[in-house]
Parts: structure tokens; sequence; C-alpha cells
């Protein structure tokens, strides 16, 4: 029997993947020429080119897209095989680093609580928040993070998911806003003005949709980037912000110095899960963090559960 090299295996995973030596190479470690020769030695292994040049890329052939997911599958079961068990796993002995990628209003709400869990069960773990520029999967595929909070329809089709908690879109004002002192129905809520919560800077939300159904329309006055920065304004301003309700916790209090209220028209639900790449499912350290985050998310009263 011929000597097998699972590093090859690995190696093949990884340039299937990118369709890029210097890719593949960048997330191995390697040099582009150390990796330029692996995938030599698969060529000669395989007995096909596996990938050839079109143009300034390279693409797979026939066969290493036959080969794609059979190798992809048995690379993560040698990683499960080869690891140890979850119930072997010793927090307290765990050294590592993980990032988390998530919005500001998820790192206000939950990171105290995420960070002071892994604090006391492992010393040795740090943790760190990236910012959420976009909802792009690079990341997560390329290893830069270990973990994104969000919404999984946003997510790309390969990634692993589990749902941490339900939320839904409220209103906010200031407590003395003329709005809040009679009922508010569709037409009273649209003629306010209004600052929208955008990473990408959109004018329009999931609010737009409905109010257009019923041929209303909300004049929005401003932009801002994020959650948080739309209740500052709004408690300090006529505007009147569209926020998830987690980020004030407790409804029809004042909180951030606004009071929430249920819209006047329905919007979707919103499903908030944590997200990682297929490669790291079975990795113990990943799997015992992702317990972390659920028990941390799932704890406070105010959070709506699956």
């Amino acid at each position: 029997m011929r000597e097998l090299d699972l590093n090859l295996l690995t190696a093949l995973d990884v340039l299937l993947a990118e369709h890029s030596v210097t890719a593949a190479a960048r997330r191995m470690g390697l040099s582009v020429s150390a990796m330029s020769r692996t995938l030599a030695r698969l060529r000669a292994a395989t007995g096909d080119p596996l990938l050839v040049q079109a143009g300034r890329r390279l693409v797979p052939t026939p066969y290493a897209e036959r080969l794609a997911d059979r190798v992809h599958a048995a690379v993560q079961e040698a990683r499960a095989v080869l690891g140890p068990a979850l119930d072997e796993i010793d927090p307290a002995s765990l050294d590592r680093v993980f990032t988390i990628r998530a919005n500001e209003g998820f790192i206000a709400l939950f990171a105290p609580a995420i960070v002071t869990a892994v604090m006391e069960a492992a010393p040795h773990v740090r943790l760190r928040f990236a910012p959420k520029p976009d909802k792009a999967a690079t990341p997560l595929r390329d290893g830069a993070i270990d973990l994104e909070i969000g919404t999984a329809g946003s997510s790309a089709p390969e990634m692993r998911s589990q749902l941490l908690f339900r939320d839904h879109f409220v209103g906010a004002a200031r407590p003395d806003h003329p709005l809040l002192a009679e009922p508010i129905t569709p037409a009273r809520y649209a003629a306010c003005g209004h600052v929208a919560a955008s990473r990408r800077g959109a004018w329009t939300g999931p609010v737009d949709d409905a109010l257009h159904l019923i041929g209303l329309q909300r004049r929005v006055v401003a932009v801002v980037p994020g959650f948080l920065d739309a209740l500052a304004i709004a408690g300090r301003s006529d505007l009147i912000a569209l926020i998830p309700r987690s980020c004030v916790r407790d409804a029809n209090t004042i909180t951030h110095g606004v009071r929430t209220f249920d819209l006047p028209v329905a919007t979707p639900e919103l499903a908030i899960s944590i997200m990682w790449h297929p490669r790291l499912h079975a990795d113990p350290g990943h799997r015992w963090l992702r317990q972390i985050l659920v028990s941390a998310c799932r704890t406070p009263a105010w959070v709506e559960r699956p």
C-alpha cells in the first residue's frame, strides 16, 4: 500500500476552495513556490491537472469538481477523528485567541456577559471583537474571523449557523415626543421625521416596504452607521428611530433617553444567529466557544428565545 500524505488532502481542499495558488498558500502559511510544488505533487498523485489556467485565473477540471465535496468531507472527518473529544477539553488549559465579528449593538449588549463567562472558565483565552462593515463571507472563509453574529440568511450557503435569539423592530422617540401623546397610526408615524441606521448608507428599510403597501412614505432626515447612533439622535431631537427591540432591552421603558413603541405596520422578524466556516465545525475549542455564546445570549429575561 502506498504511503498516504494527509497533508496533500488538506492542501487539495484549500486549492479547490480558493482556485488560486497564491490564496491557498496564504491560508496554509506556505510560500507560493511551496504551494506550487504541492499542486504538482497532487497532479502526479491523481493523474489529473486539477486546476488549469483560464486567462488570469485557475479553474477546476471536471474531475476536480467531482472531487471537491468528497475531499472537503474527508478533511473534516479527519480533523474530527484526530482531534480530542469535546468532553475531554479542559477550558482552563485552552490558550487561544478567538475573533468574533458583530455590530456595535450586539457588542454593547452581550460582550460583557460573554467576556465574563470566558474569563471564568478559560483564563488563557482572549477575545477580539471585530467591526462588521459588511456581510461578506470572505473573513470567515480565509480564517480572519472565527465567528460572525448576524442573520444567517445573509451569509454564504456553505456556512454553518445556530440560532441565538429572535428579535423585531420597534420605534423609538424622546419621551415627550408629540407622536406618543396619541394612538400611533401609520399616517402619524410616516408624517414624522426619521433617522435610519445602515452600514451601507441606505435610506430605506423594512418599514418603508410596509408603508409603501398602504400608500405611505416616511421622510428620512439622517442616516447613521449603527442603531446606537440612531438612538442617540432620537433622544435629542424630534426624529424617530427604527431599532431592534434588543437594543433597549425592556420595551415601554425609558432607555438611552428614548421610549420605545410598537410599529403601526408589520415588519419581518429578525433571527440572530452565530455563523462559522465548516472547517471549524468539529474543532473542540470552537465548539466550546459557541456554547458559551449561546448560553450568554439566551440568559437575559428580555431576550426572545428560539
